[in-house]
């Protein structure tokens, strides 16, 4: 699924998160023809990923916990909250894709904050989350339904959304299987729009690309004119911003003015995934889309290969992972979306060290997941503290 195509979008129809829904209903079909795009050409056949044949997934659920109050943001992310320590140092917010949530888990396997979606039309399989600088907000990204969308945390509200939902295309105000979701320092929003070889940074204040690199129809490794499918974009603490292509495996730093730092094919990858840096920021970190999945760190000067994790059977492999990190341990965390859980990695013994979710089993009950695509760590609340009156 990470290799599939982007939908049409519609600016930021939403203000207000319950108004939203009604007037996305009433405009969208109108709002499709007004602005329909030529069709695309189909990516190959080898660009498309595994999935889940249902984008609907499992509908409206929800974990039925009942939640505790949300702690104060007290941390960032270049002064993170005090780290819960091995194995995995801070929550996470999970994409669970094909349940239609977000999820936050503590180190303890505690659910502590949930967003079910709201409406199926206009939310429907997440499959990208991070959180904004000052951890308030939260992007996602939504490939098979052709949007993306900003959630306010704290008040669990959908609060804007560039896309049509269900609608593909390449002209103003759409998207073509979106993937990644990322708030800029400036507030723009970051995407790699995957079918339309192109990446988007959208001005959420106008409704508009600020940005563009690669073009539709031209899906071709020339950055940043053109991209080969693109499926991450992923920001540098510089501004920089990682860019990885599904076709050759091609990994690209471009700065936010367009101009390509460096470009290296990623060693041992078969189908890359969300290229992200390592916690130095030296070298890059992706995550293999395939069965047995794979995981590399190499370095882009050099293209060594400075660790990989490829177990090739057994509860240790790996299927399609989507997403993998460094953690400030040392340790590494991965999204193994076919296998319905998330995973920490001992970097020394290659031991699965923590998981949440079940192996091999979906479901939306504590301790579950239904095709998890994404996560970001939570440094920015002590969810150990007390919580507030």
């Amino acid at each position: 699924v990470q290799g599939g195509a982007p939908r049409a979008g519609s600016a930021g129809l939403m203000n207000a998160p319950l108004d939203f829904i009604g007037l996305a209903r009433a405009i969208l079909p109108a709002v499709a023809i007004g602005l329909a795009a030529p069709a695309l050409a189909s990516p190959p056949a080898e660009l498309v990923g595994g999935g889940v044949d249902d984008p609907k997934g499992a509908g409206v659920v929800s974990s039925g916990v009942a939640l505790p109050p949300i702690p104060p943001v007290t941390g960032s992310r270049r002064q993170p909250v005090a780290s819960w320590g091995r194995p995995l140092p801070f929550p996470i917010v999970i994409a669970d894709r094909r349940n239609n949530r977000l999820l936050e888990v503590t180190p303890d396997k505690r659910i502590v904050w949930e967003f079910p979606t709201p409406d199926l039309t206009v939310y429907s399989g997440n499959e990208d989350v991070n959180f904004s600088e000052d951890g308030k907000r939260l992007a996602v990204s939504e490939e098979d339904n052709y949007d993306v969308h900003i959630v306010d945390y704290e008040r669990r509200e959908l609060v804007w959304t560039y896309g049509v939902p269900e609608r593909k295309g390449s002209g103003p105000g759409y998207l073509n299987y979106p993937d990644d979701a990322h708030l800029l320092a400036d507030g723009k929003f970051l995407t790699a729009d995957i079918r339309n070889c192109r990446v988007v940074i959208i001005d959420p204040e106008k409704n508009v690309i600020a940005t563009q690199w690669g073009k539709p129809g031209d899906c071709r490794h020339d950055p940043p004119s053109r991209l080969a499918y693109p499926n991450g974009a992923t920001p540098l603490d510089n501004g920089d911003i990682l860019v990885s292509e599904i076709r050759d495996a091609w990994i690209t730093r471009i700065t936010r003015e367009g101009k390509v730092a460096w470009s290296v094919k990623a060693p041992n990858i078969r189908y890359p995934s969300d290229a992200f840096p390592t916690v130095d920021g030296k070298n890059v970190i992706v995550a293999d889309f395939w069965k047995p999945g794979r995981v590399v760190i190499f370095d882009p000067a050099t293209r060594k290969v400075l660790w990989q994790y490829d177990a090739k059977a057994g509860e240790a492999m790996l299927d399609h992972p989507s997403f993998a990190r460094g953690l400030p341990t040392g340790d590494i965390i991965v999204a193994d979306d076919l296998r319905h859980r998330i995973v920490v990695i001992d970097r020394a013994t290659k031991k699965i060290a923590w998981q949440y979710g079940v192996t091999d089993k979906p479901g939306h009950a504590p301790g579950y997941l239904y095709y998890p695509d994404g996560f970001d760590l939570d440094v920015f609340r002590d969810w150990r503290a007390p919580p507030p009156p």
